[in-house]
């Protein structure tokens, strides 16, 4: 653990001037990502305990896969926040900790595992406070509960997490020491020596390059591609993906739609190809549902829709597979492991996955 340093001073510039002090709070509720928590999170947070009691932070992006967009745990968050403040002079009693999931495609699944996770802290007390700052429309969620007053924040800053995460990947670090508290800018260090960190770095280089490669195309590129959720048995049929990005990461068997092909065709054409799957499994004739999926953030390389299909082979022995194409290994996944965990999976493929097997 990082041992506590003098208090880091507010800053005027991120600042604007007070306005009248809110009634005294029990908790307060502050909801980010936090990858990395910077000097403006921190403001926020000293803020924020002026006014209640205990602060619960609400961490995002939780049991996600590492990319370069989430680089870091939501445990590794939480500890360097924990650091940070404690490095500010705030007692560790006064700062609770909620880990939520993404859920792309479900909105309501995400309010309830945000409300069951403060529930878990408060107890039953509706002395709770929303804190924030509507900036734009990624803040839209402030609004979404109407329970808990909203206190607005008078932090200002320009800062940004995805600036902080440019630096730190383009090796601009002391731009990152200015962007961050020392305890952050020591993890950054520490985590800089890691297998992981030399993974992501690879990775932000190889998506640099791909979107790069489509700069200069007349219109920003929308790409389309299908997606094979197959089912047997109580399995589903997963790949592991060979190369960048995503490397060592389980997905759909799927991929980009070619000129005069159809979606269906698309789907098990690359079912069939990066699987081994028998030409003798007639996947068309399978289709139990089909949905798109075109969450706007969905893939790093690009503007990306899939079209995803769930071919359902019913009860049997496991079809013998044979990893080919570009994937390392393909494999059938007992569904109750595919369904619990979502840190393993590449980019949005858990939320497919658990789109069709949810439904029954």
């Amino acid at each position: 653990m990082i041992p506590p340093r003098d208090p880091a001073p507010h800053d005027p510039a991120l600042t604007s001037p007070p306005a009248a002090r809110p009634r005294r709070r029990t908790f307060g509720v502050y909801i980010g990502r936090f990858e990395p928590p910077h000097q403006a999170h921190l403001l926020v947070m000293l803020e924020a305990l002026e006014n209640v009691q205990k602060l619960i932070v609400v961490i995002g992006s939780a049991r996600a896969a590492r990319n370069t967009r989430n680089p870091w745990t939501a445990e590794e968050r939480q500890e360097v926040i924990t650091a940070m403040l404690l490095e500010a002079g705030v007692p560790r009693s006064r700062v609770l900790f909620v880990h939520v999931r993404d859920y792309f495609y479900n909105e309501g699944l995400w309010l309830s595992e945000v409300q069951a996770g403060v529930a878990g802290h408060t107890h039953g007390s509706g002395d709770v406070a929303l804190i924030g700052h509507l900036k734009d429309e990624s803040s839209y969620y402030l609004r979404s509960f109407p329970a808990w007053e909203f206190i607005p924040t008078h932090v200002v800053s320009p800062l940004s997490a995805t600036d902080v995460r440019t630096a730190y990947f383009e090796d601009r670090l002391e731009a990152v020491r200015g962007m961050v508290p020392p305890a952050v800018h020591a993890f950054l260090s520490a985590f800089r020596q890691t297998p992981e960190d030399t993974e992501l770095r690879a990775e932000y280089r190889y998506l640099r390059e791909y979107r790069a490669a489509w700069a200069q195309a007349p219109f920003p590129p929308v790409f389309v591609t299908a997606d094979a959720v197959v089912t047997r048995s109580g399995h589903v049929l997963v790949v592991r993906r060979a190369g960048l990005p995503g490397r060592g990461r389980l997905a759909m068997p799927g991929g980009f739609l070619q000129p005069g092909e159809t979606l269906l065709a698309c789907a098990a054409r690359r079912a069939a190809s990066e699987t081994g799957l028998s030409e003798a499994v007639d996947l068309p004739a399978r289709v139990r549902a089909q949905a798109v999926f075109d969450y706007p953030g969905r893939s790093q390389r690009g503007r990306t829709v899939t079209h995803a299909f769930h071919f359902d082979l019913g009860i049997g022995q496991l079809p013998v597979l044979r990893a080919a194409a570009d994937a390392a290994e393909a494999l059938w996944m007992p569904l109750s492991e595919a369904l619990a965990q979502p840190e393993l999976f590449f980019e949005d493929h858990h939320a497919i996955i658990e789109h069709f097997l949810m439904r029954g």
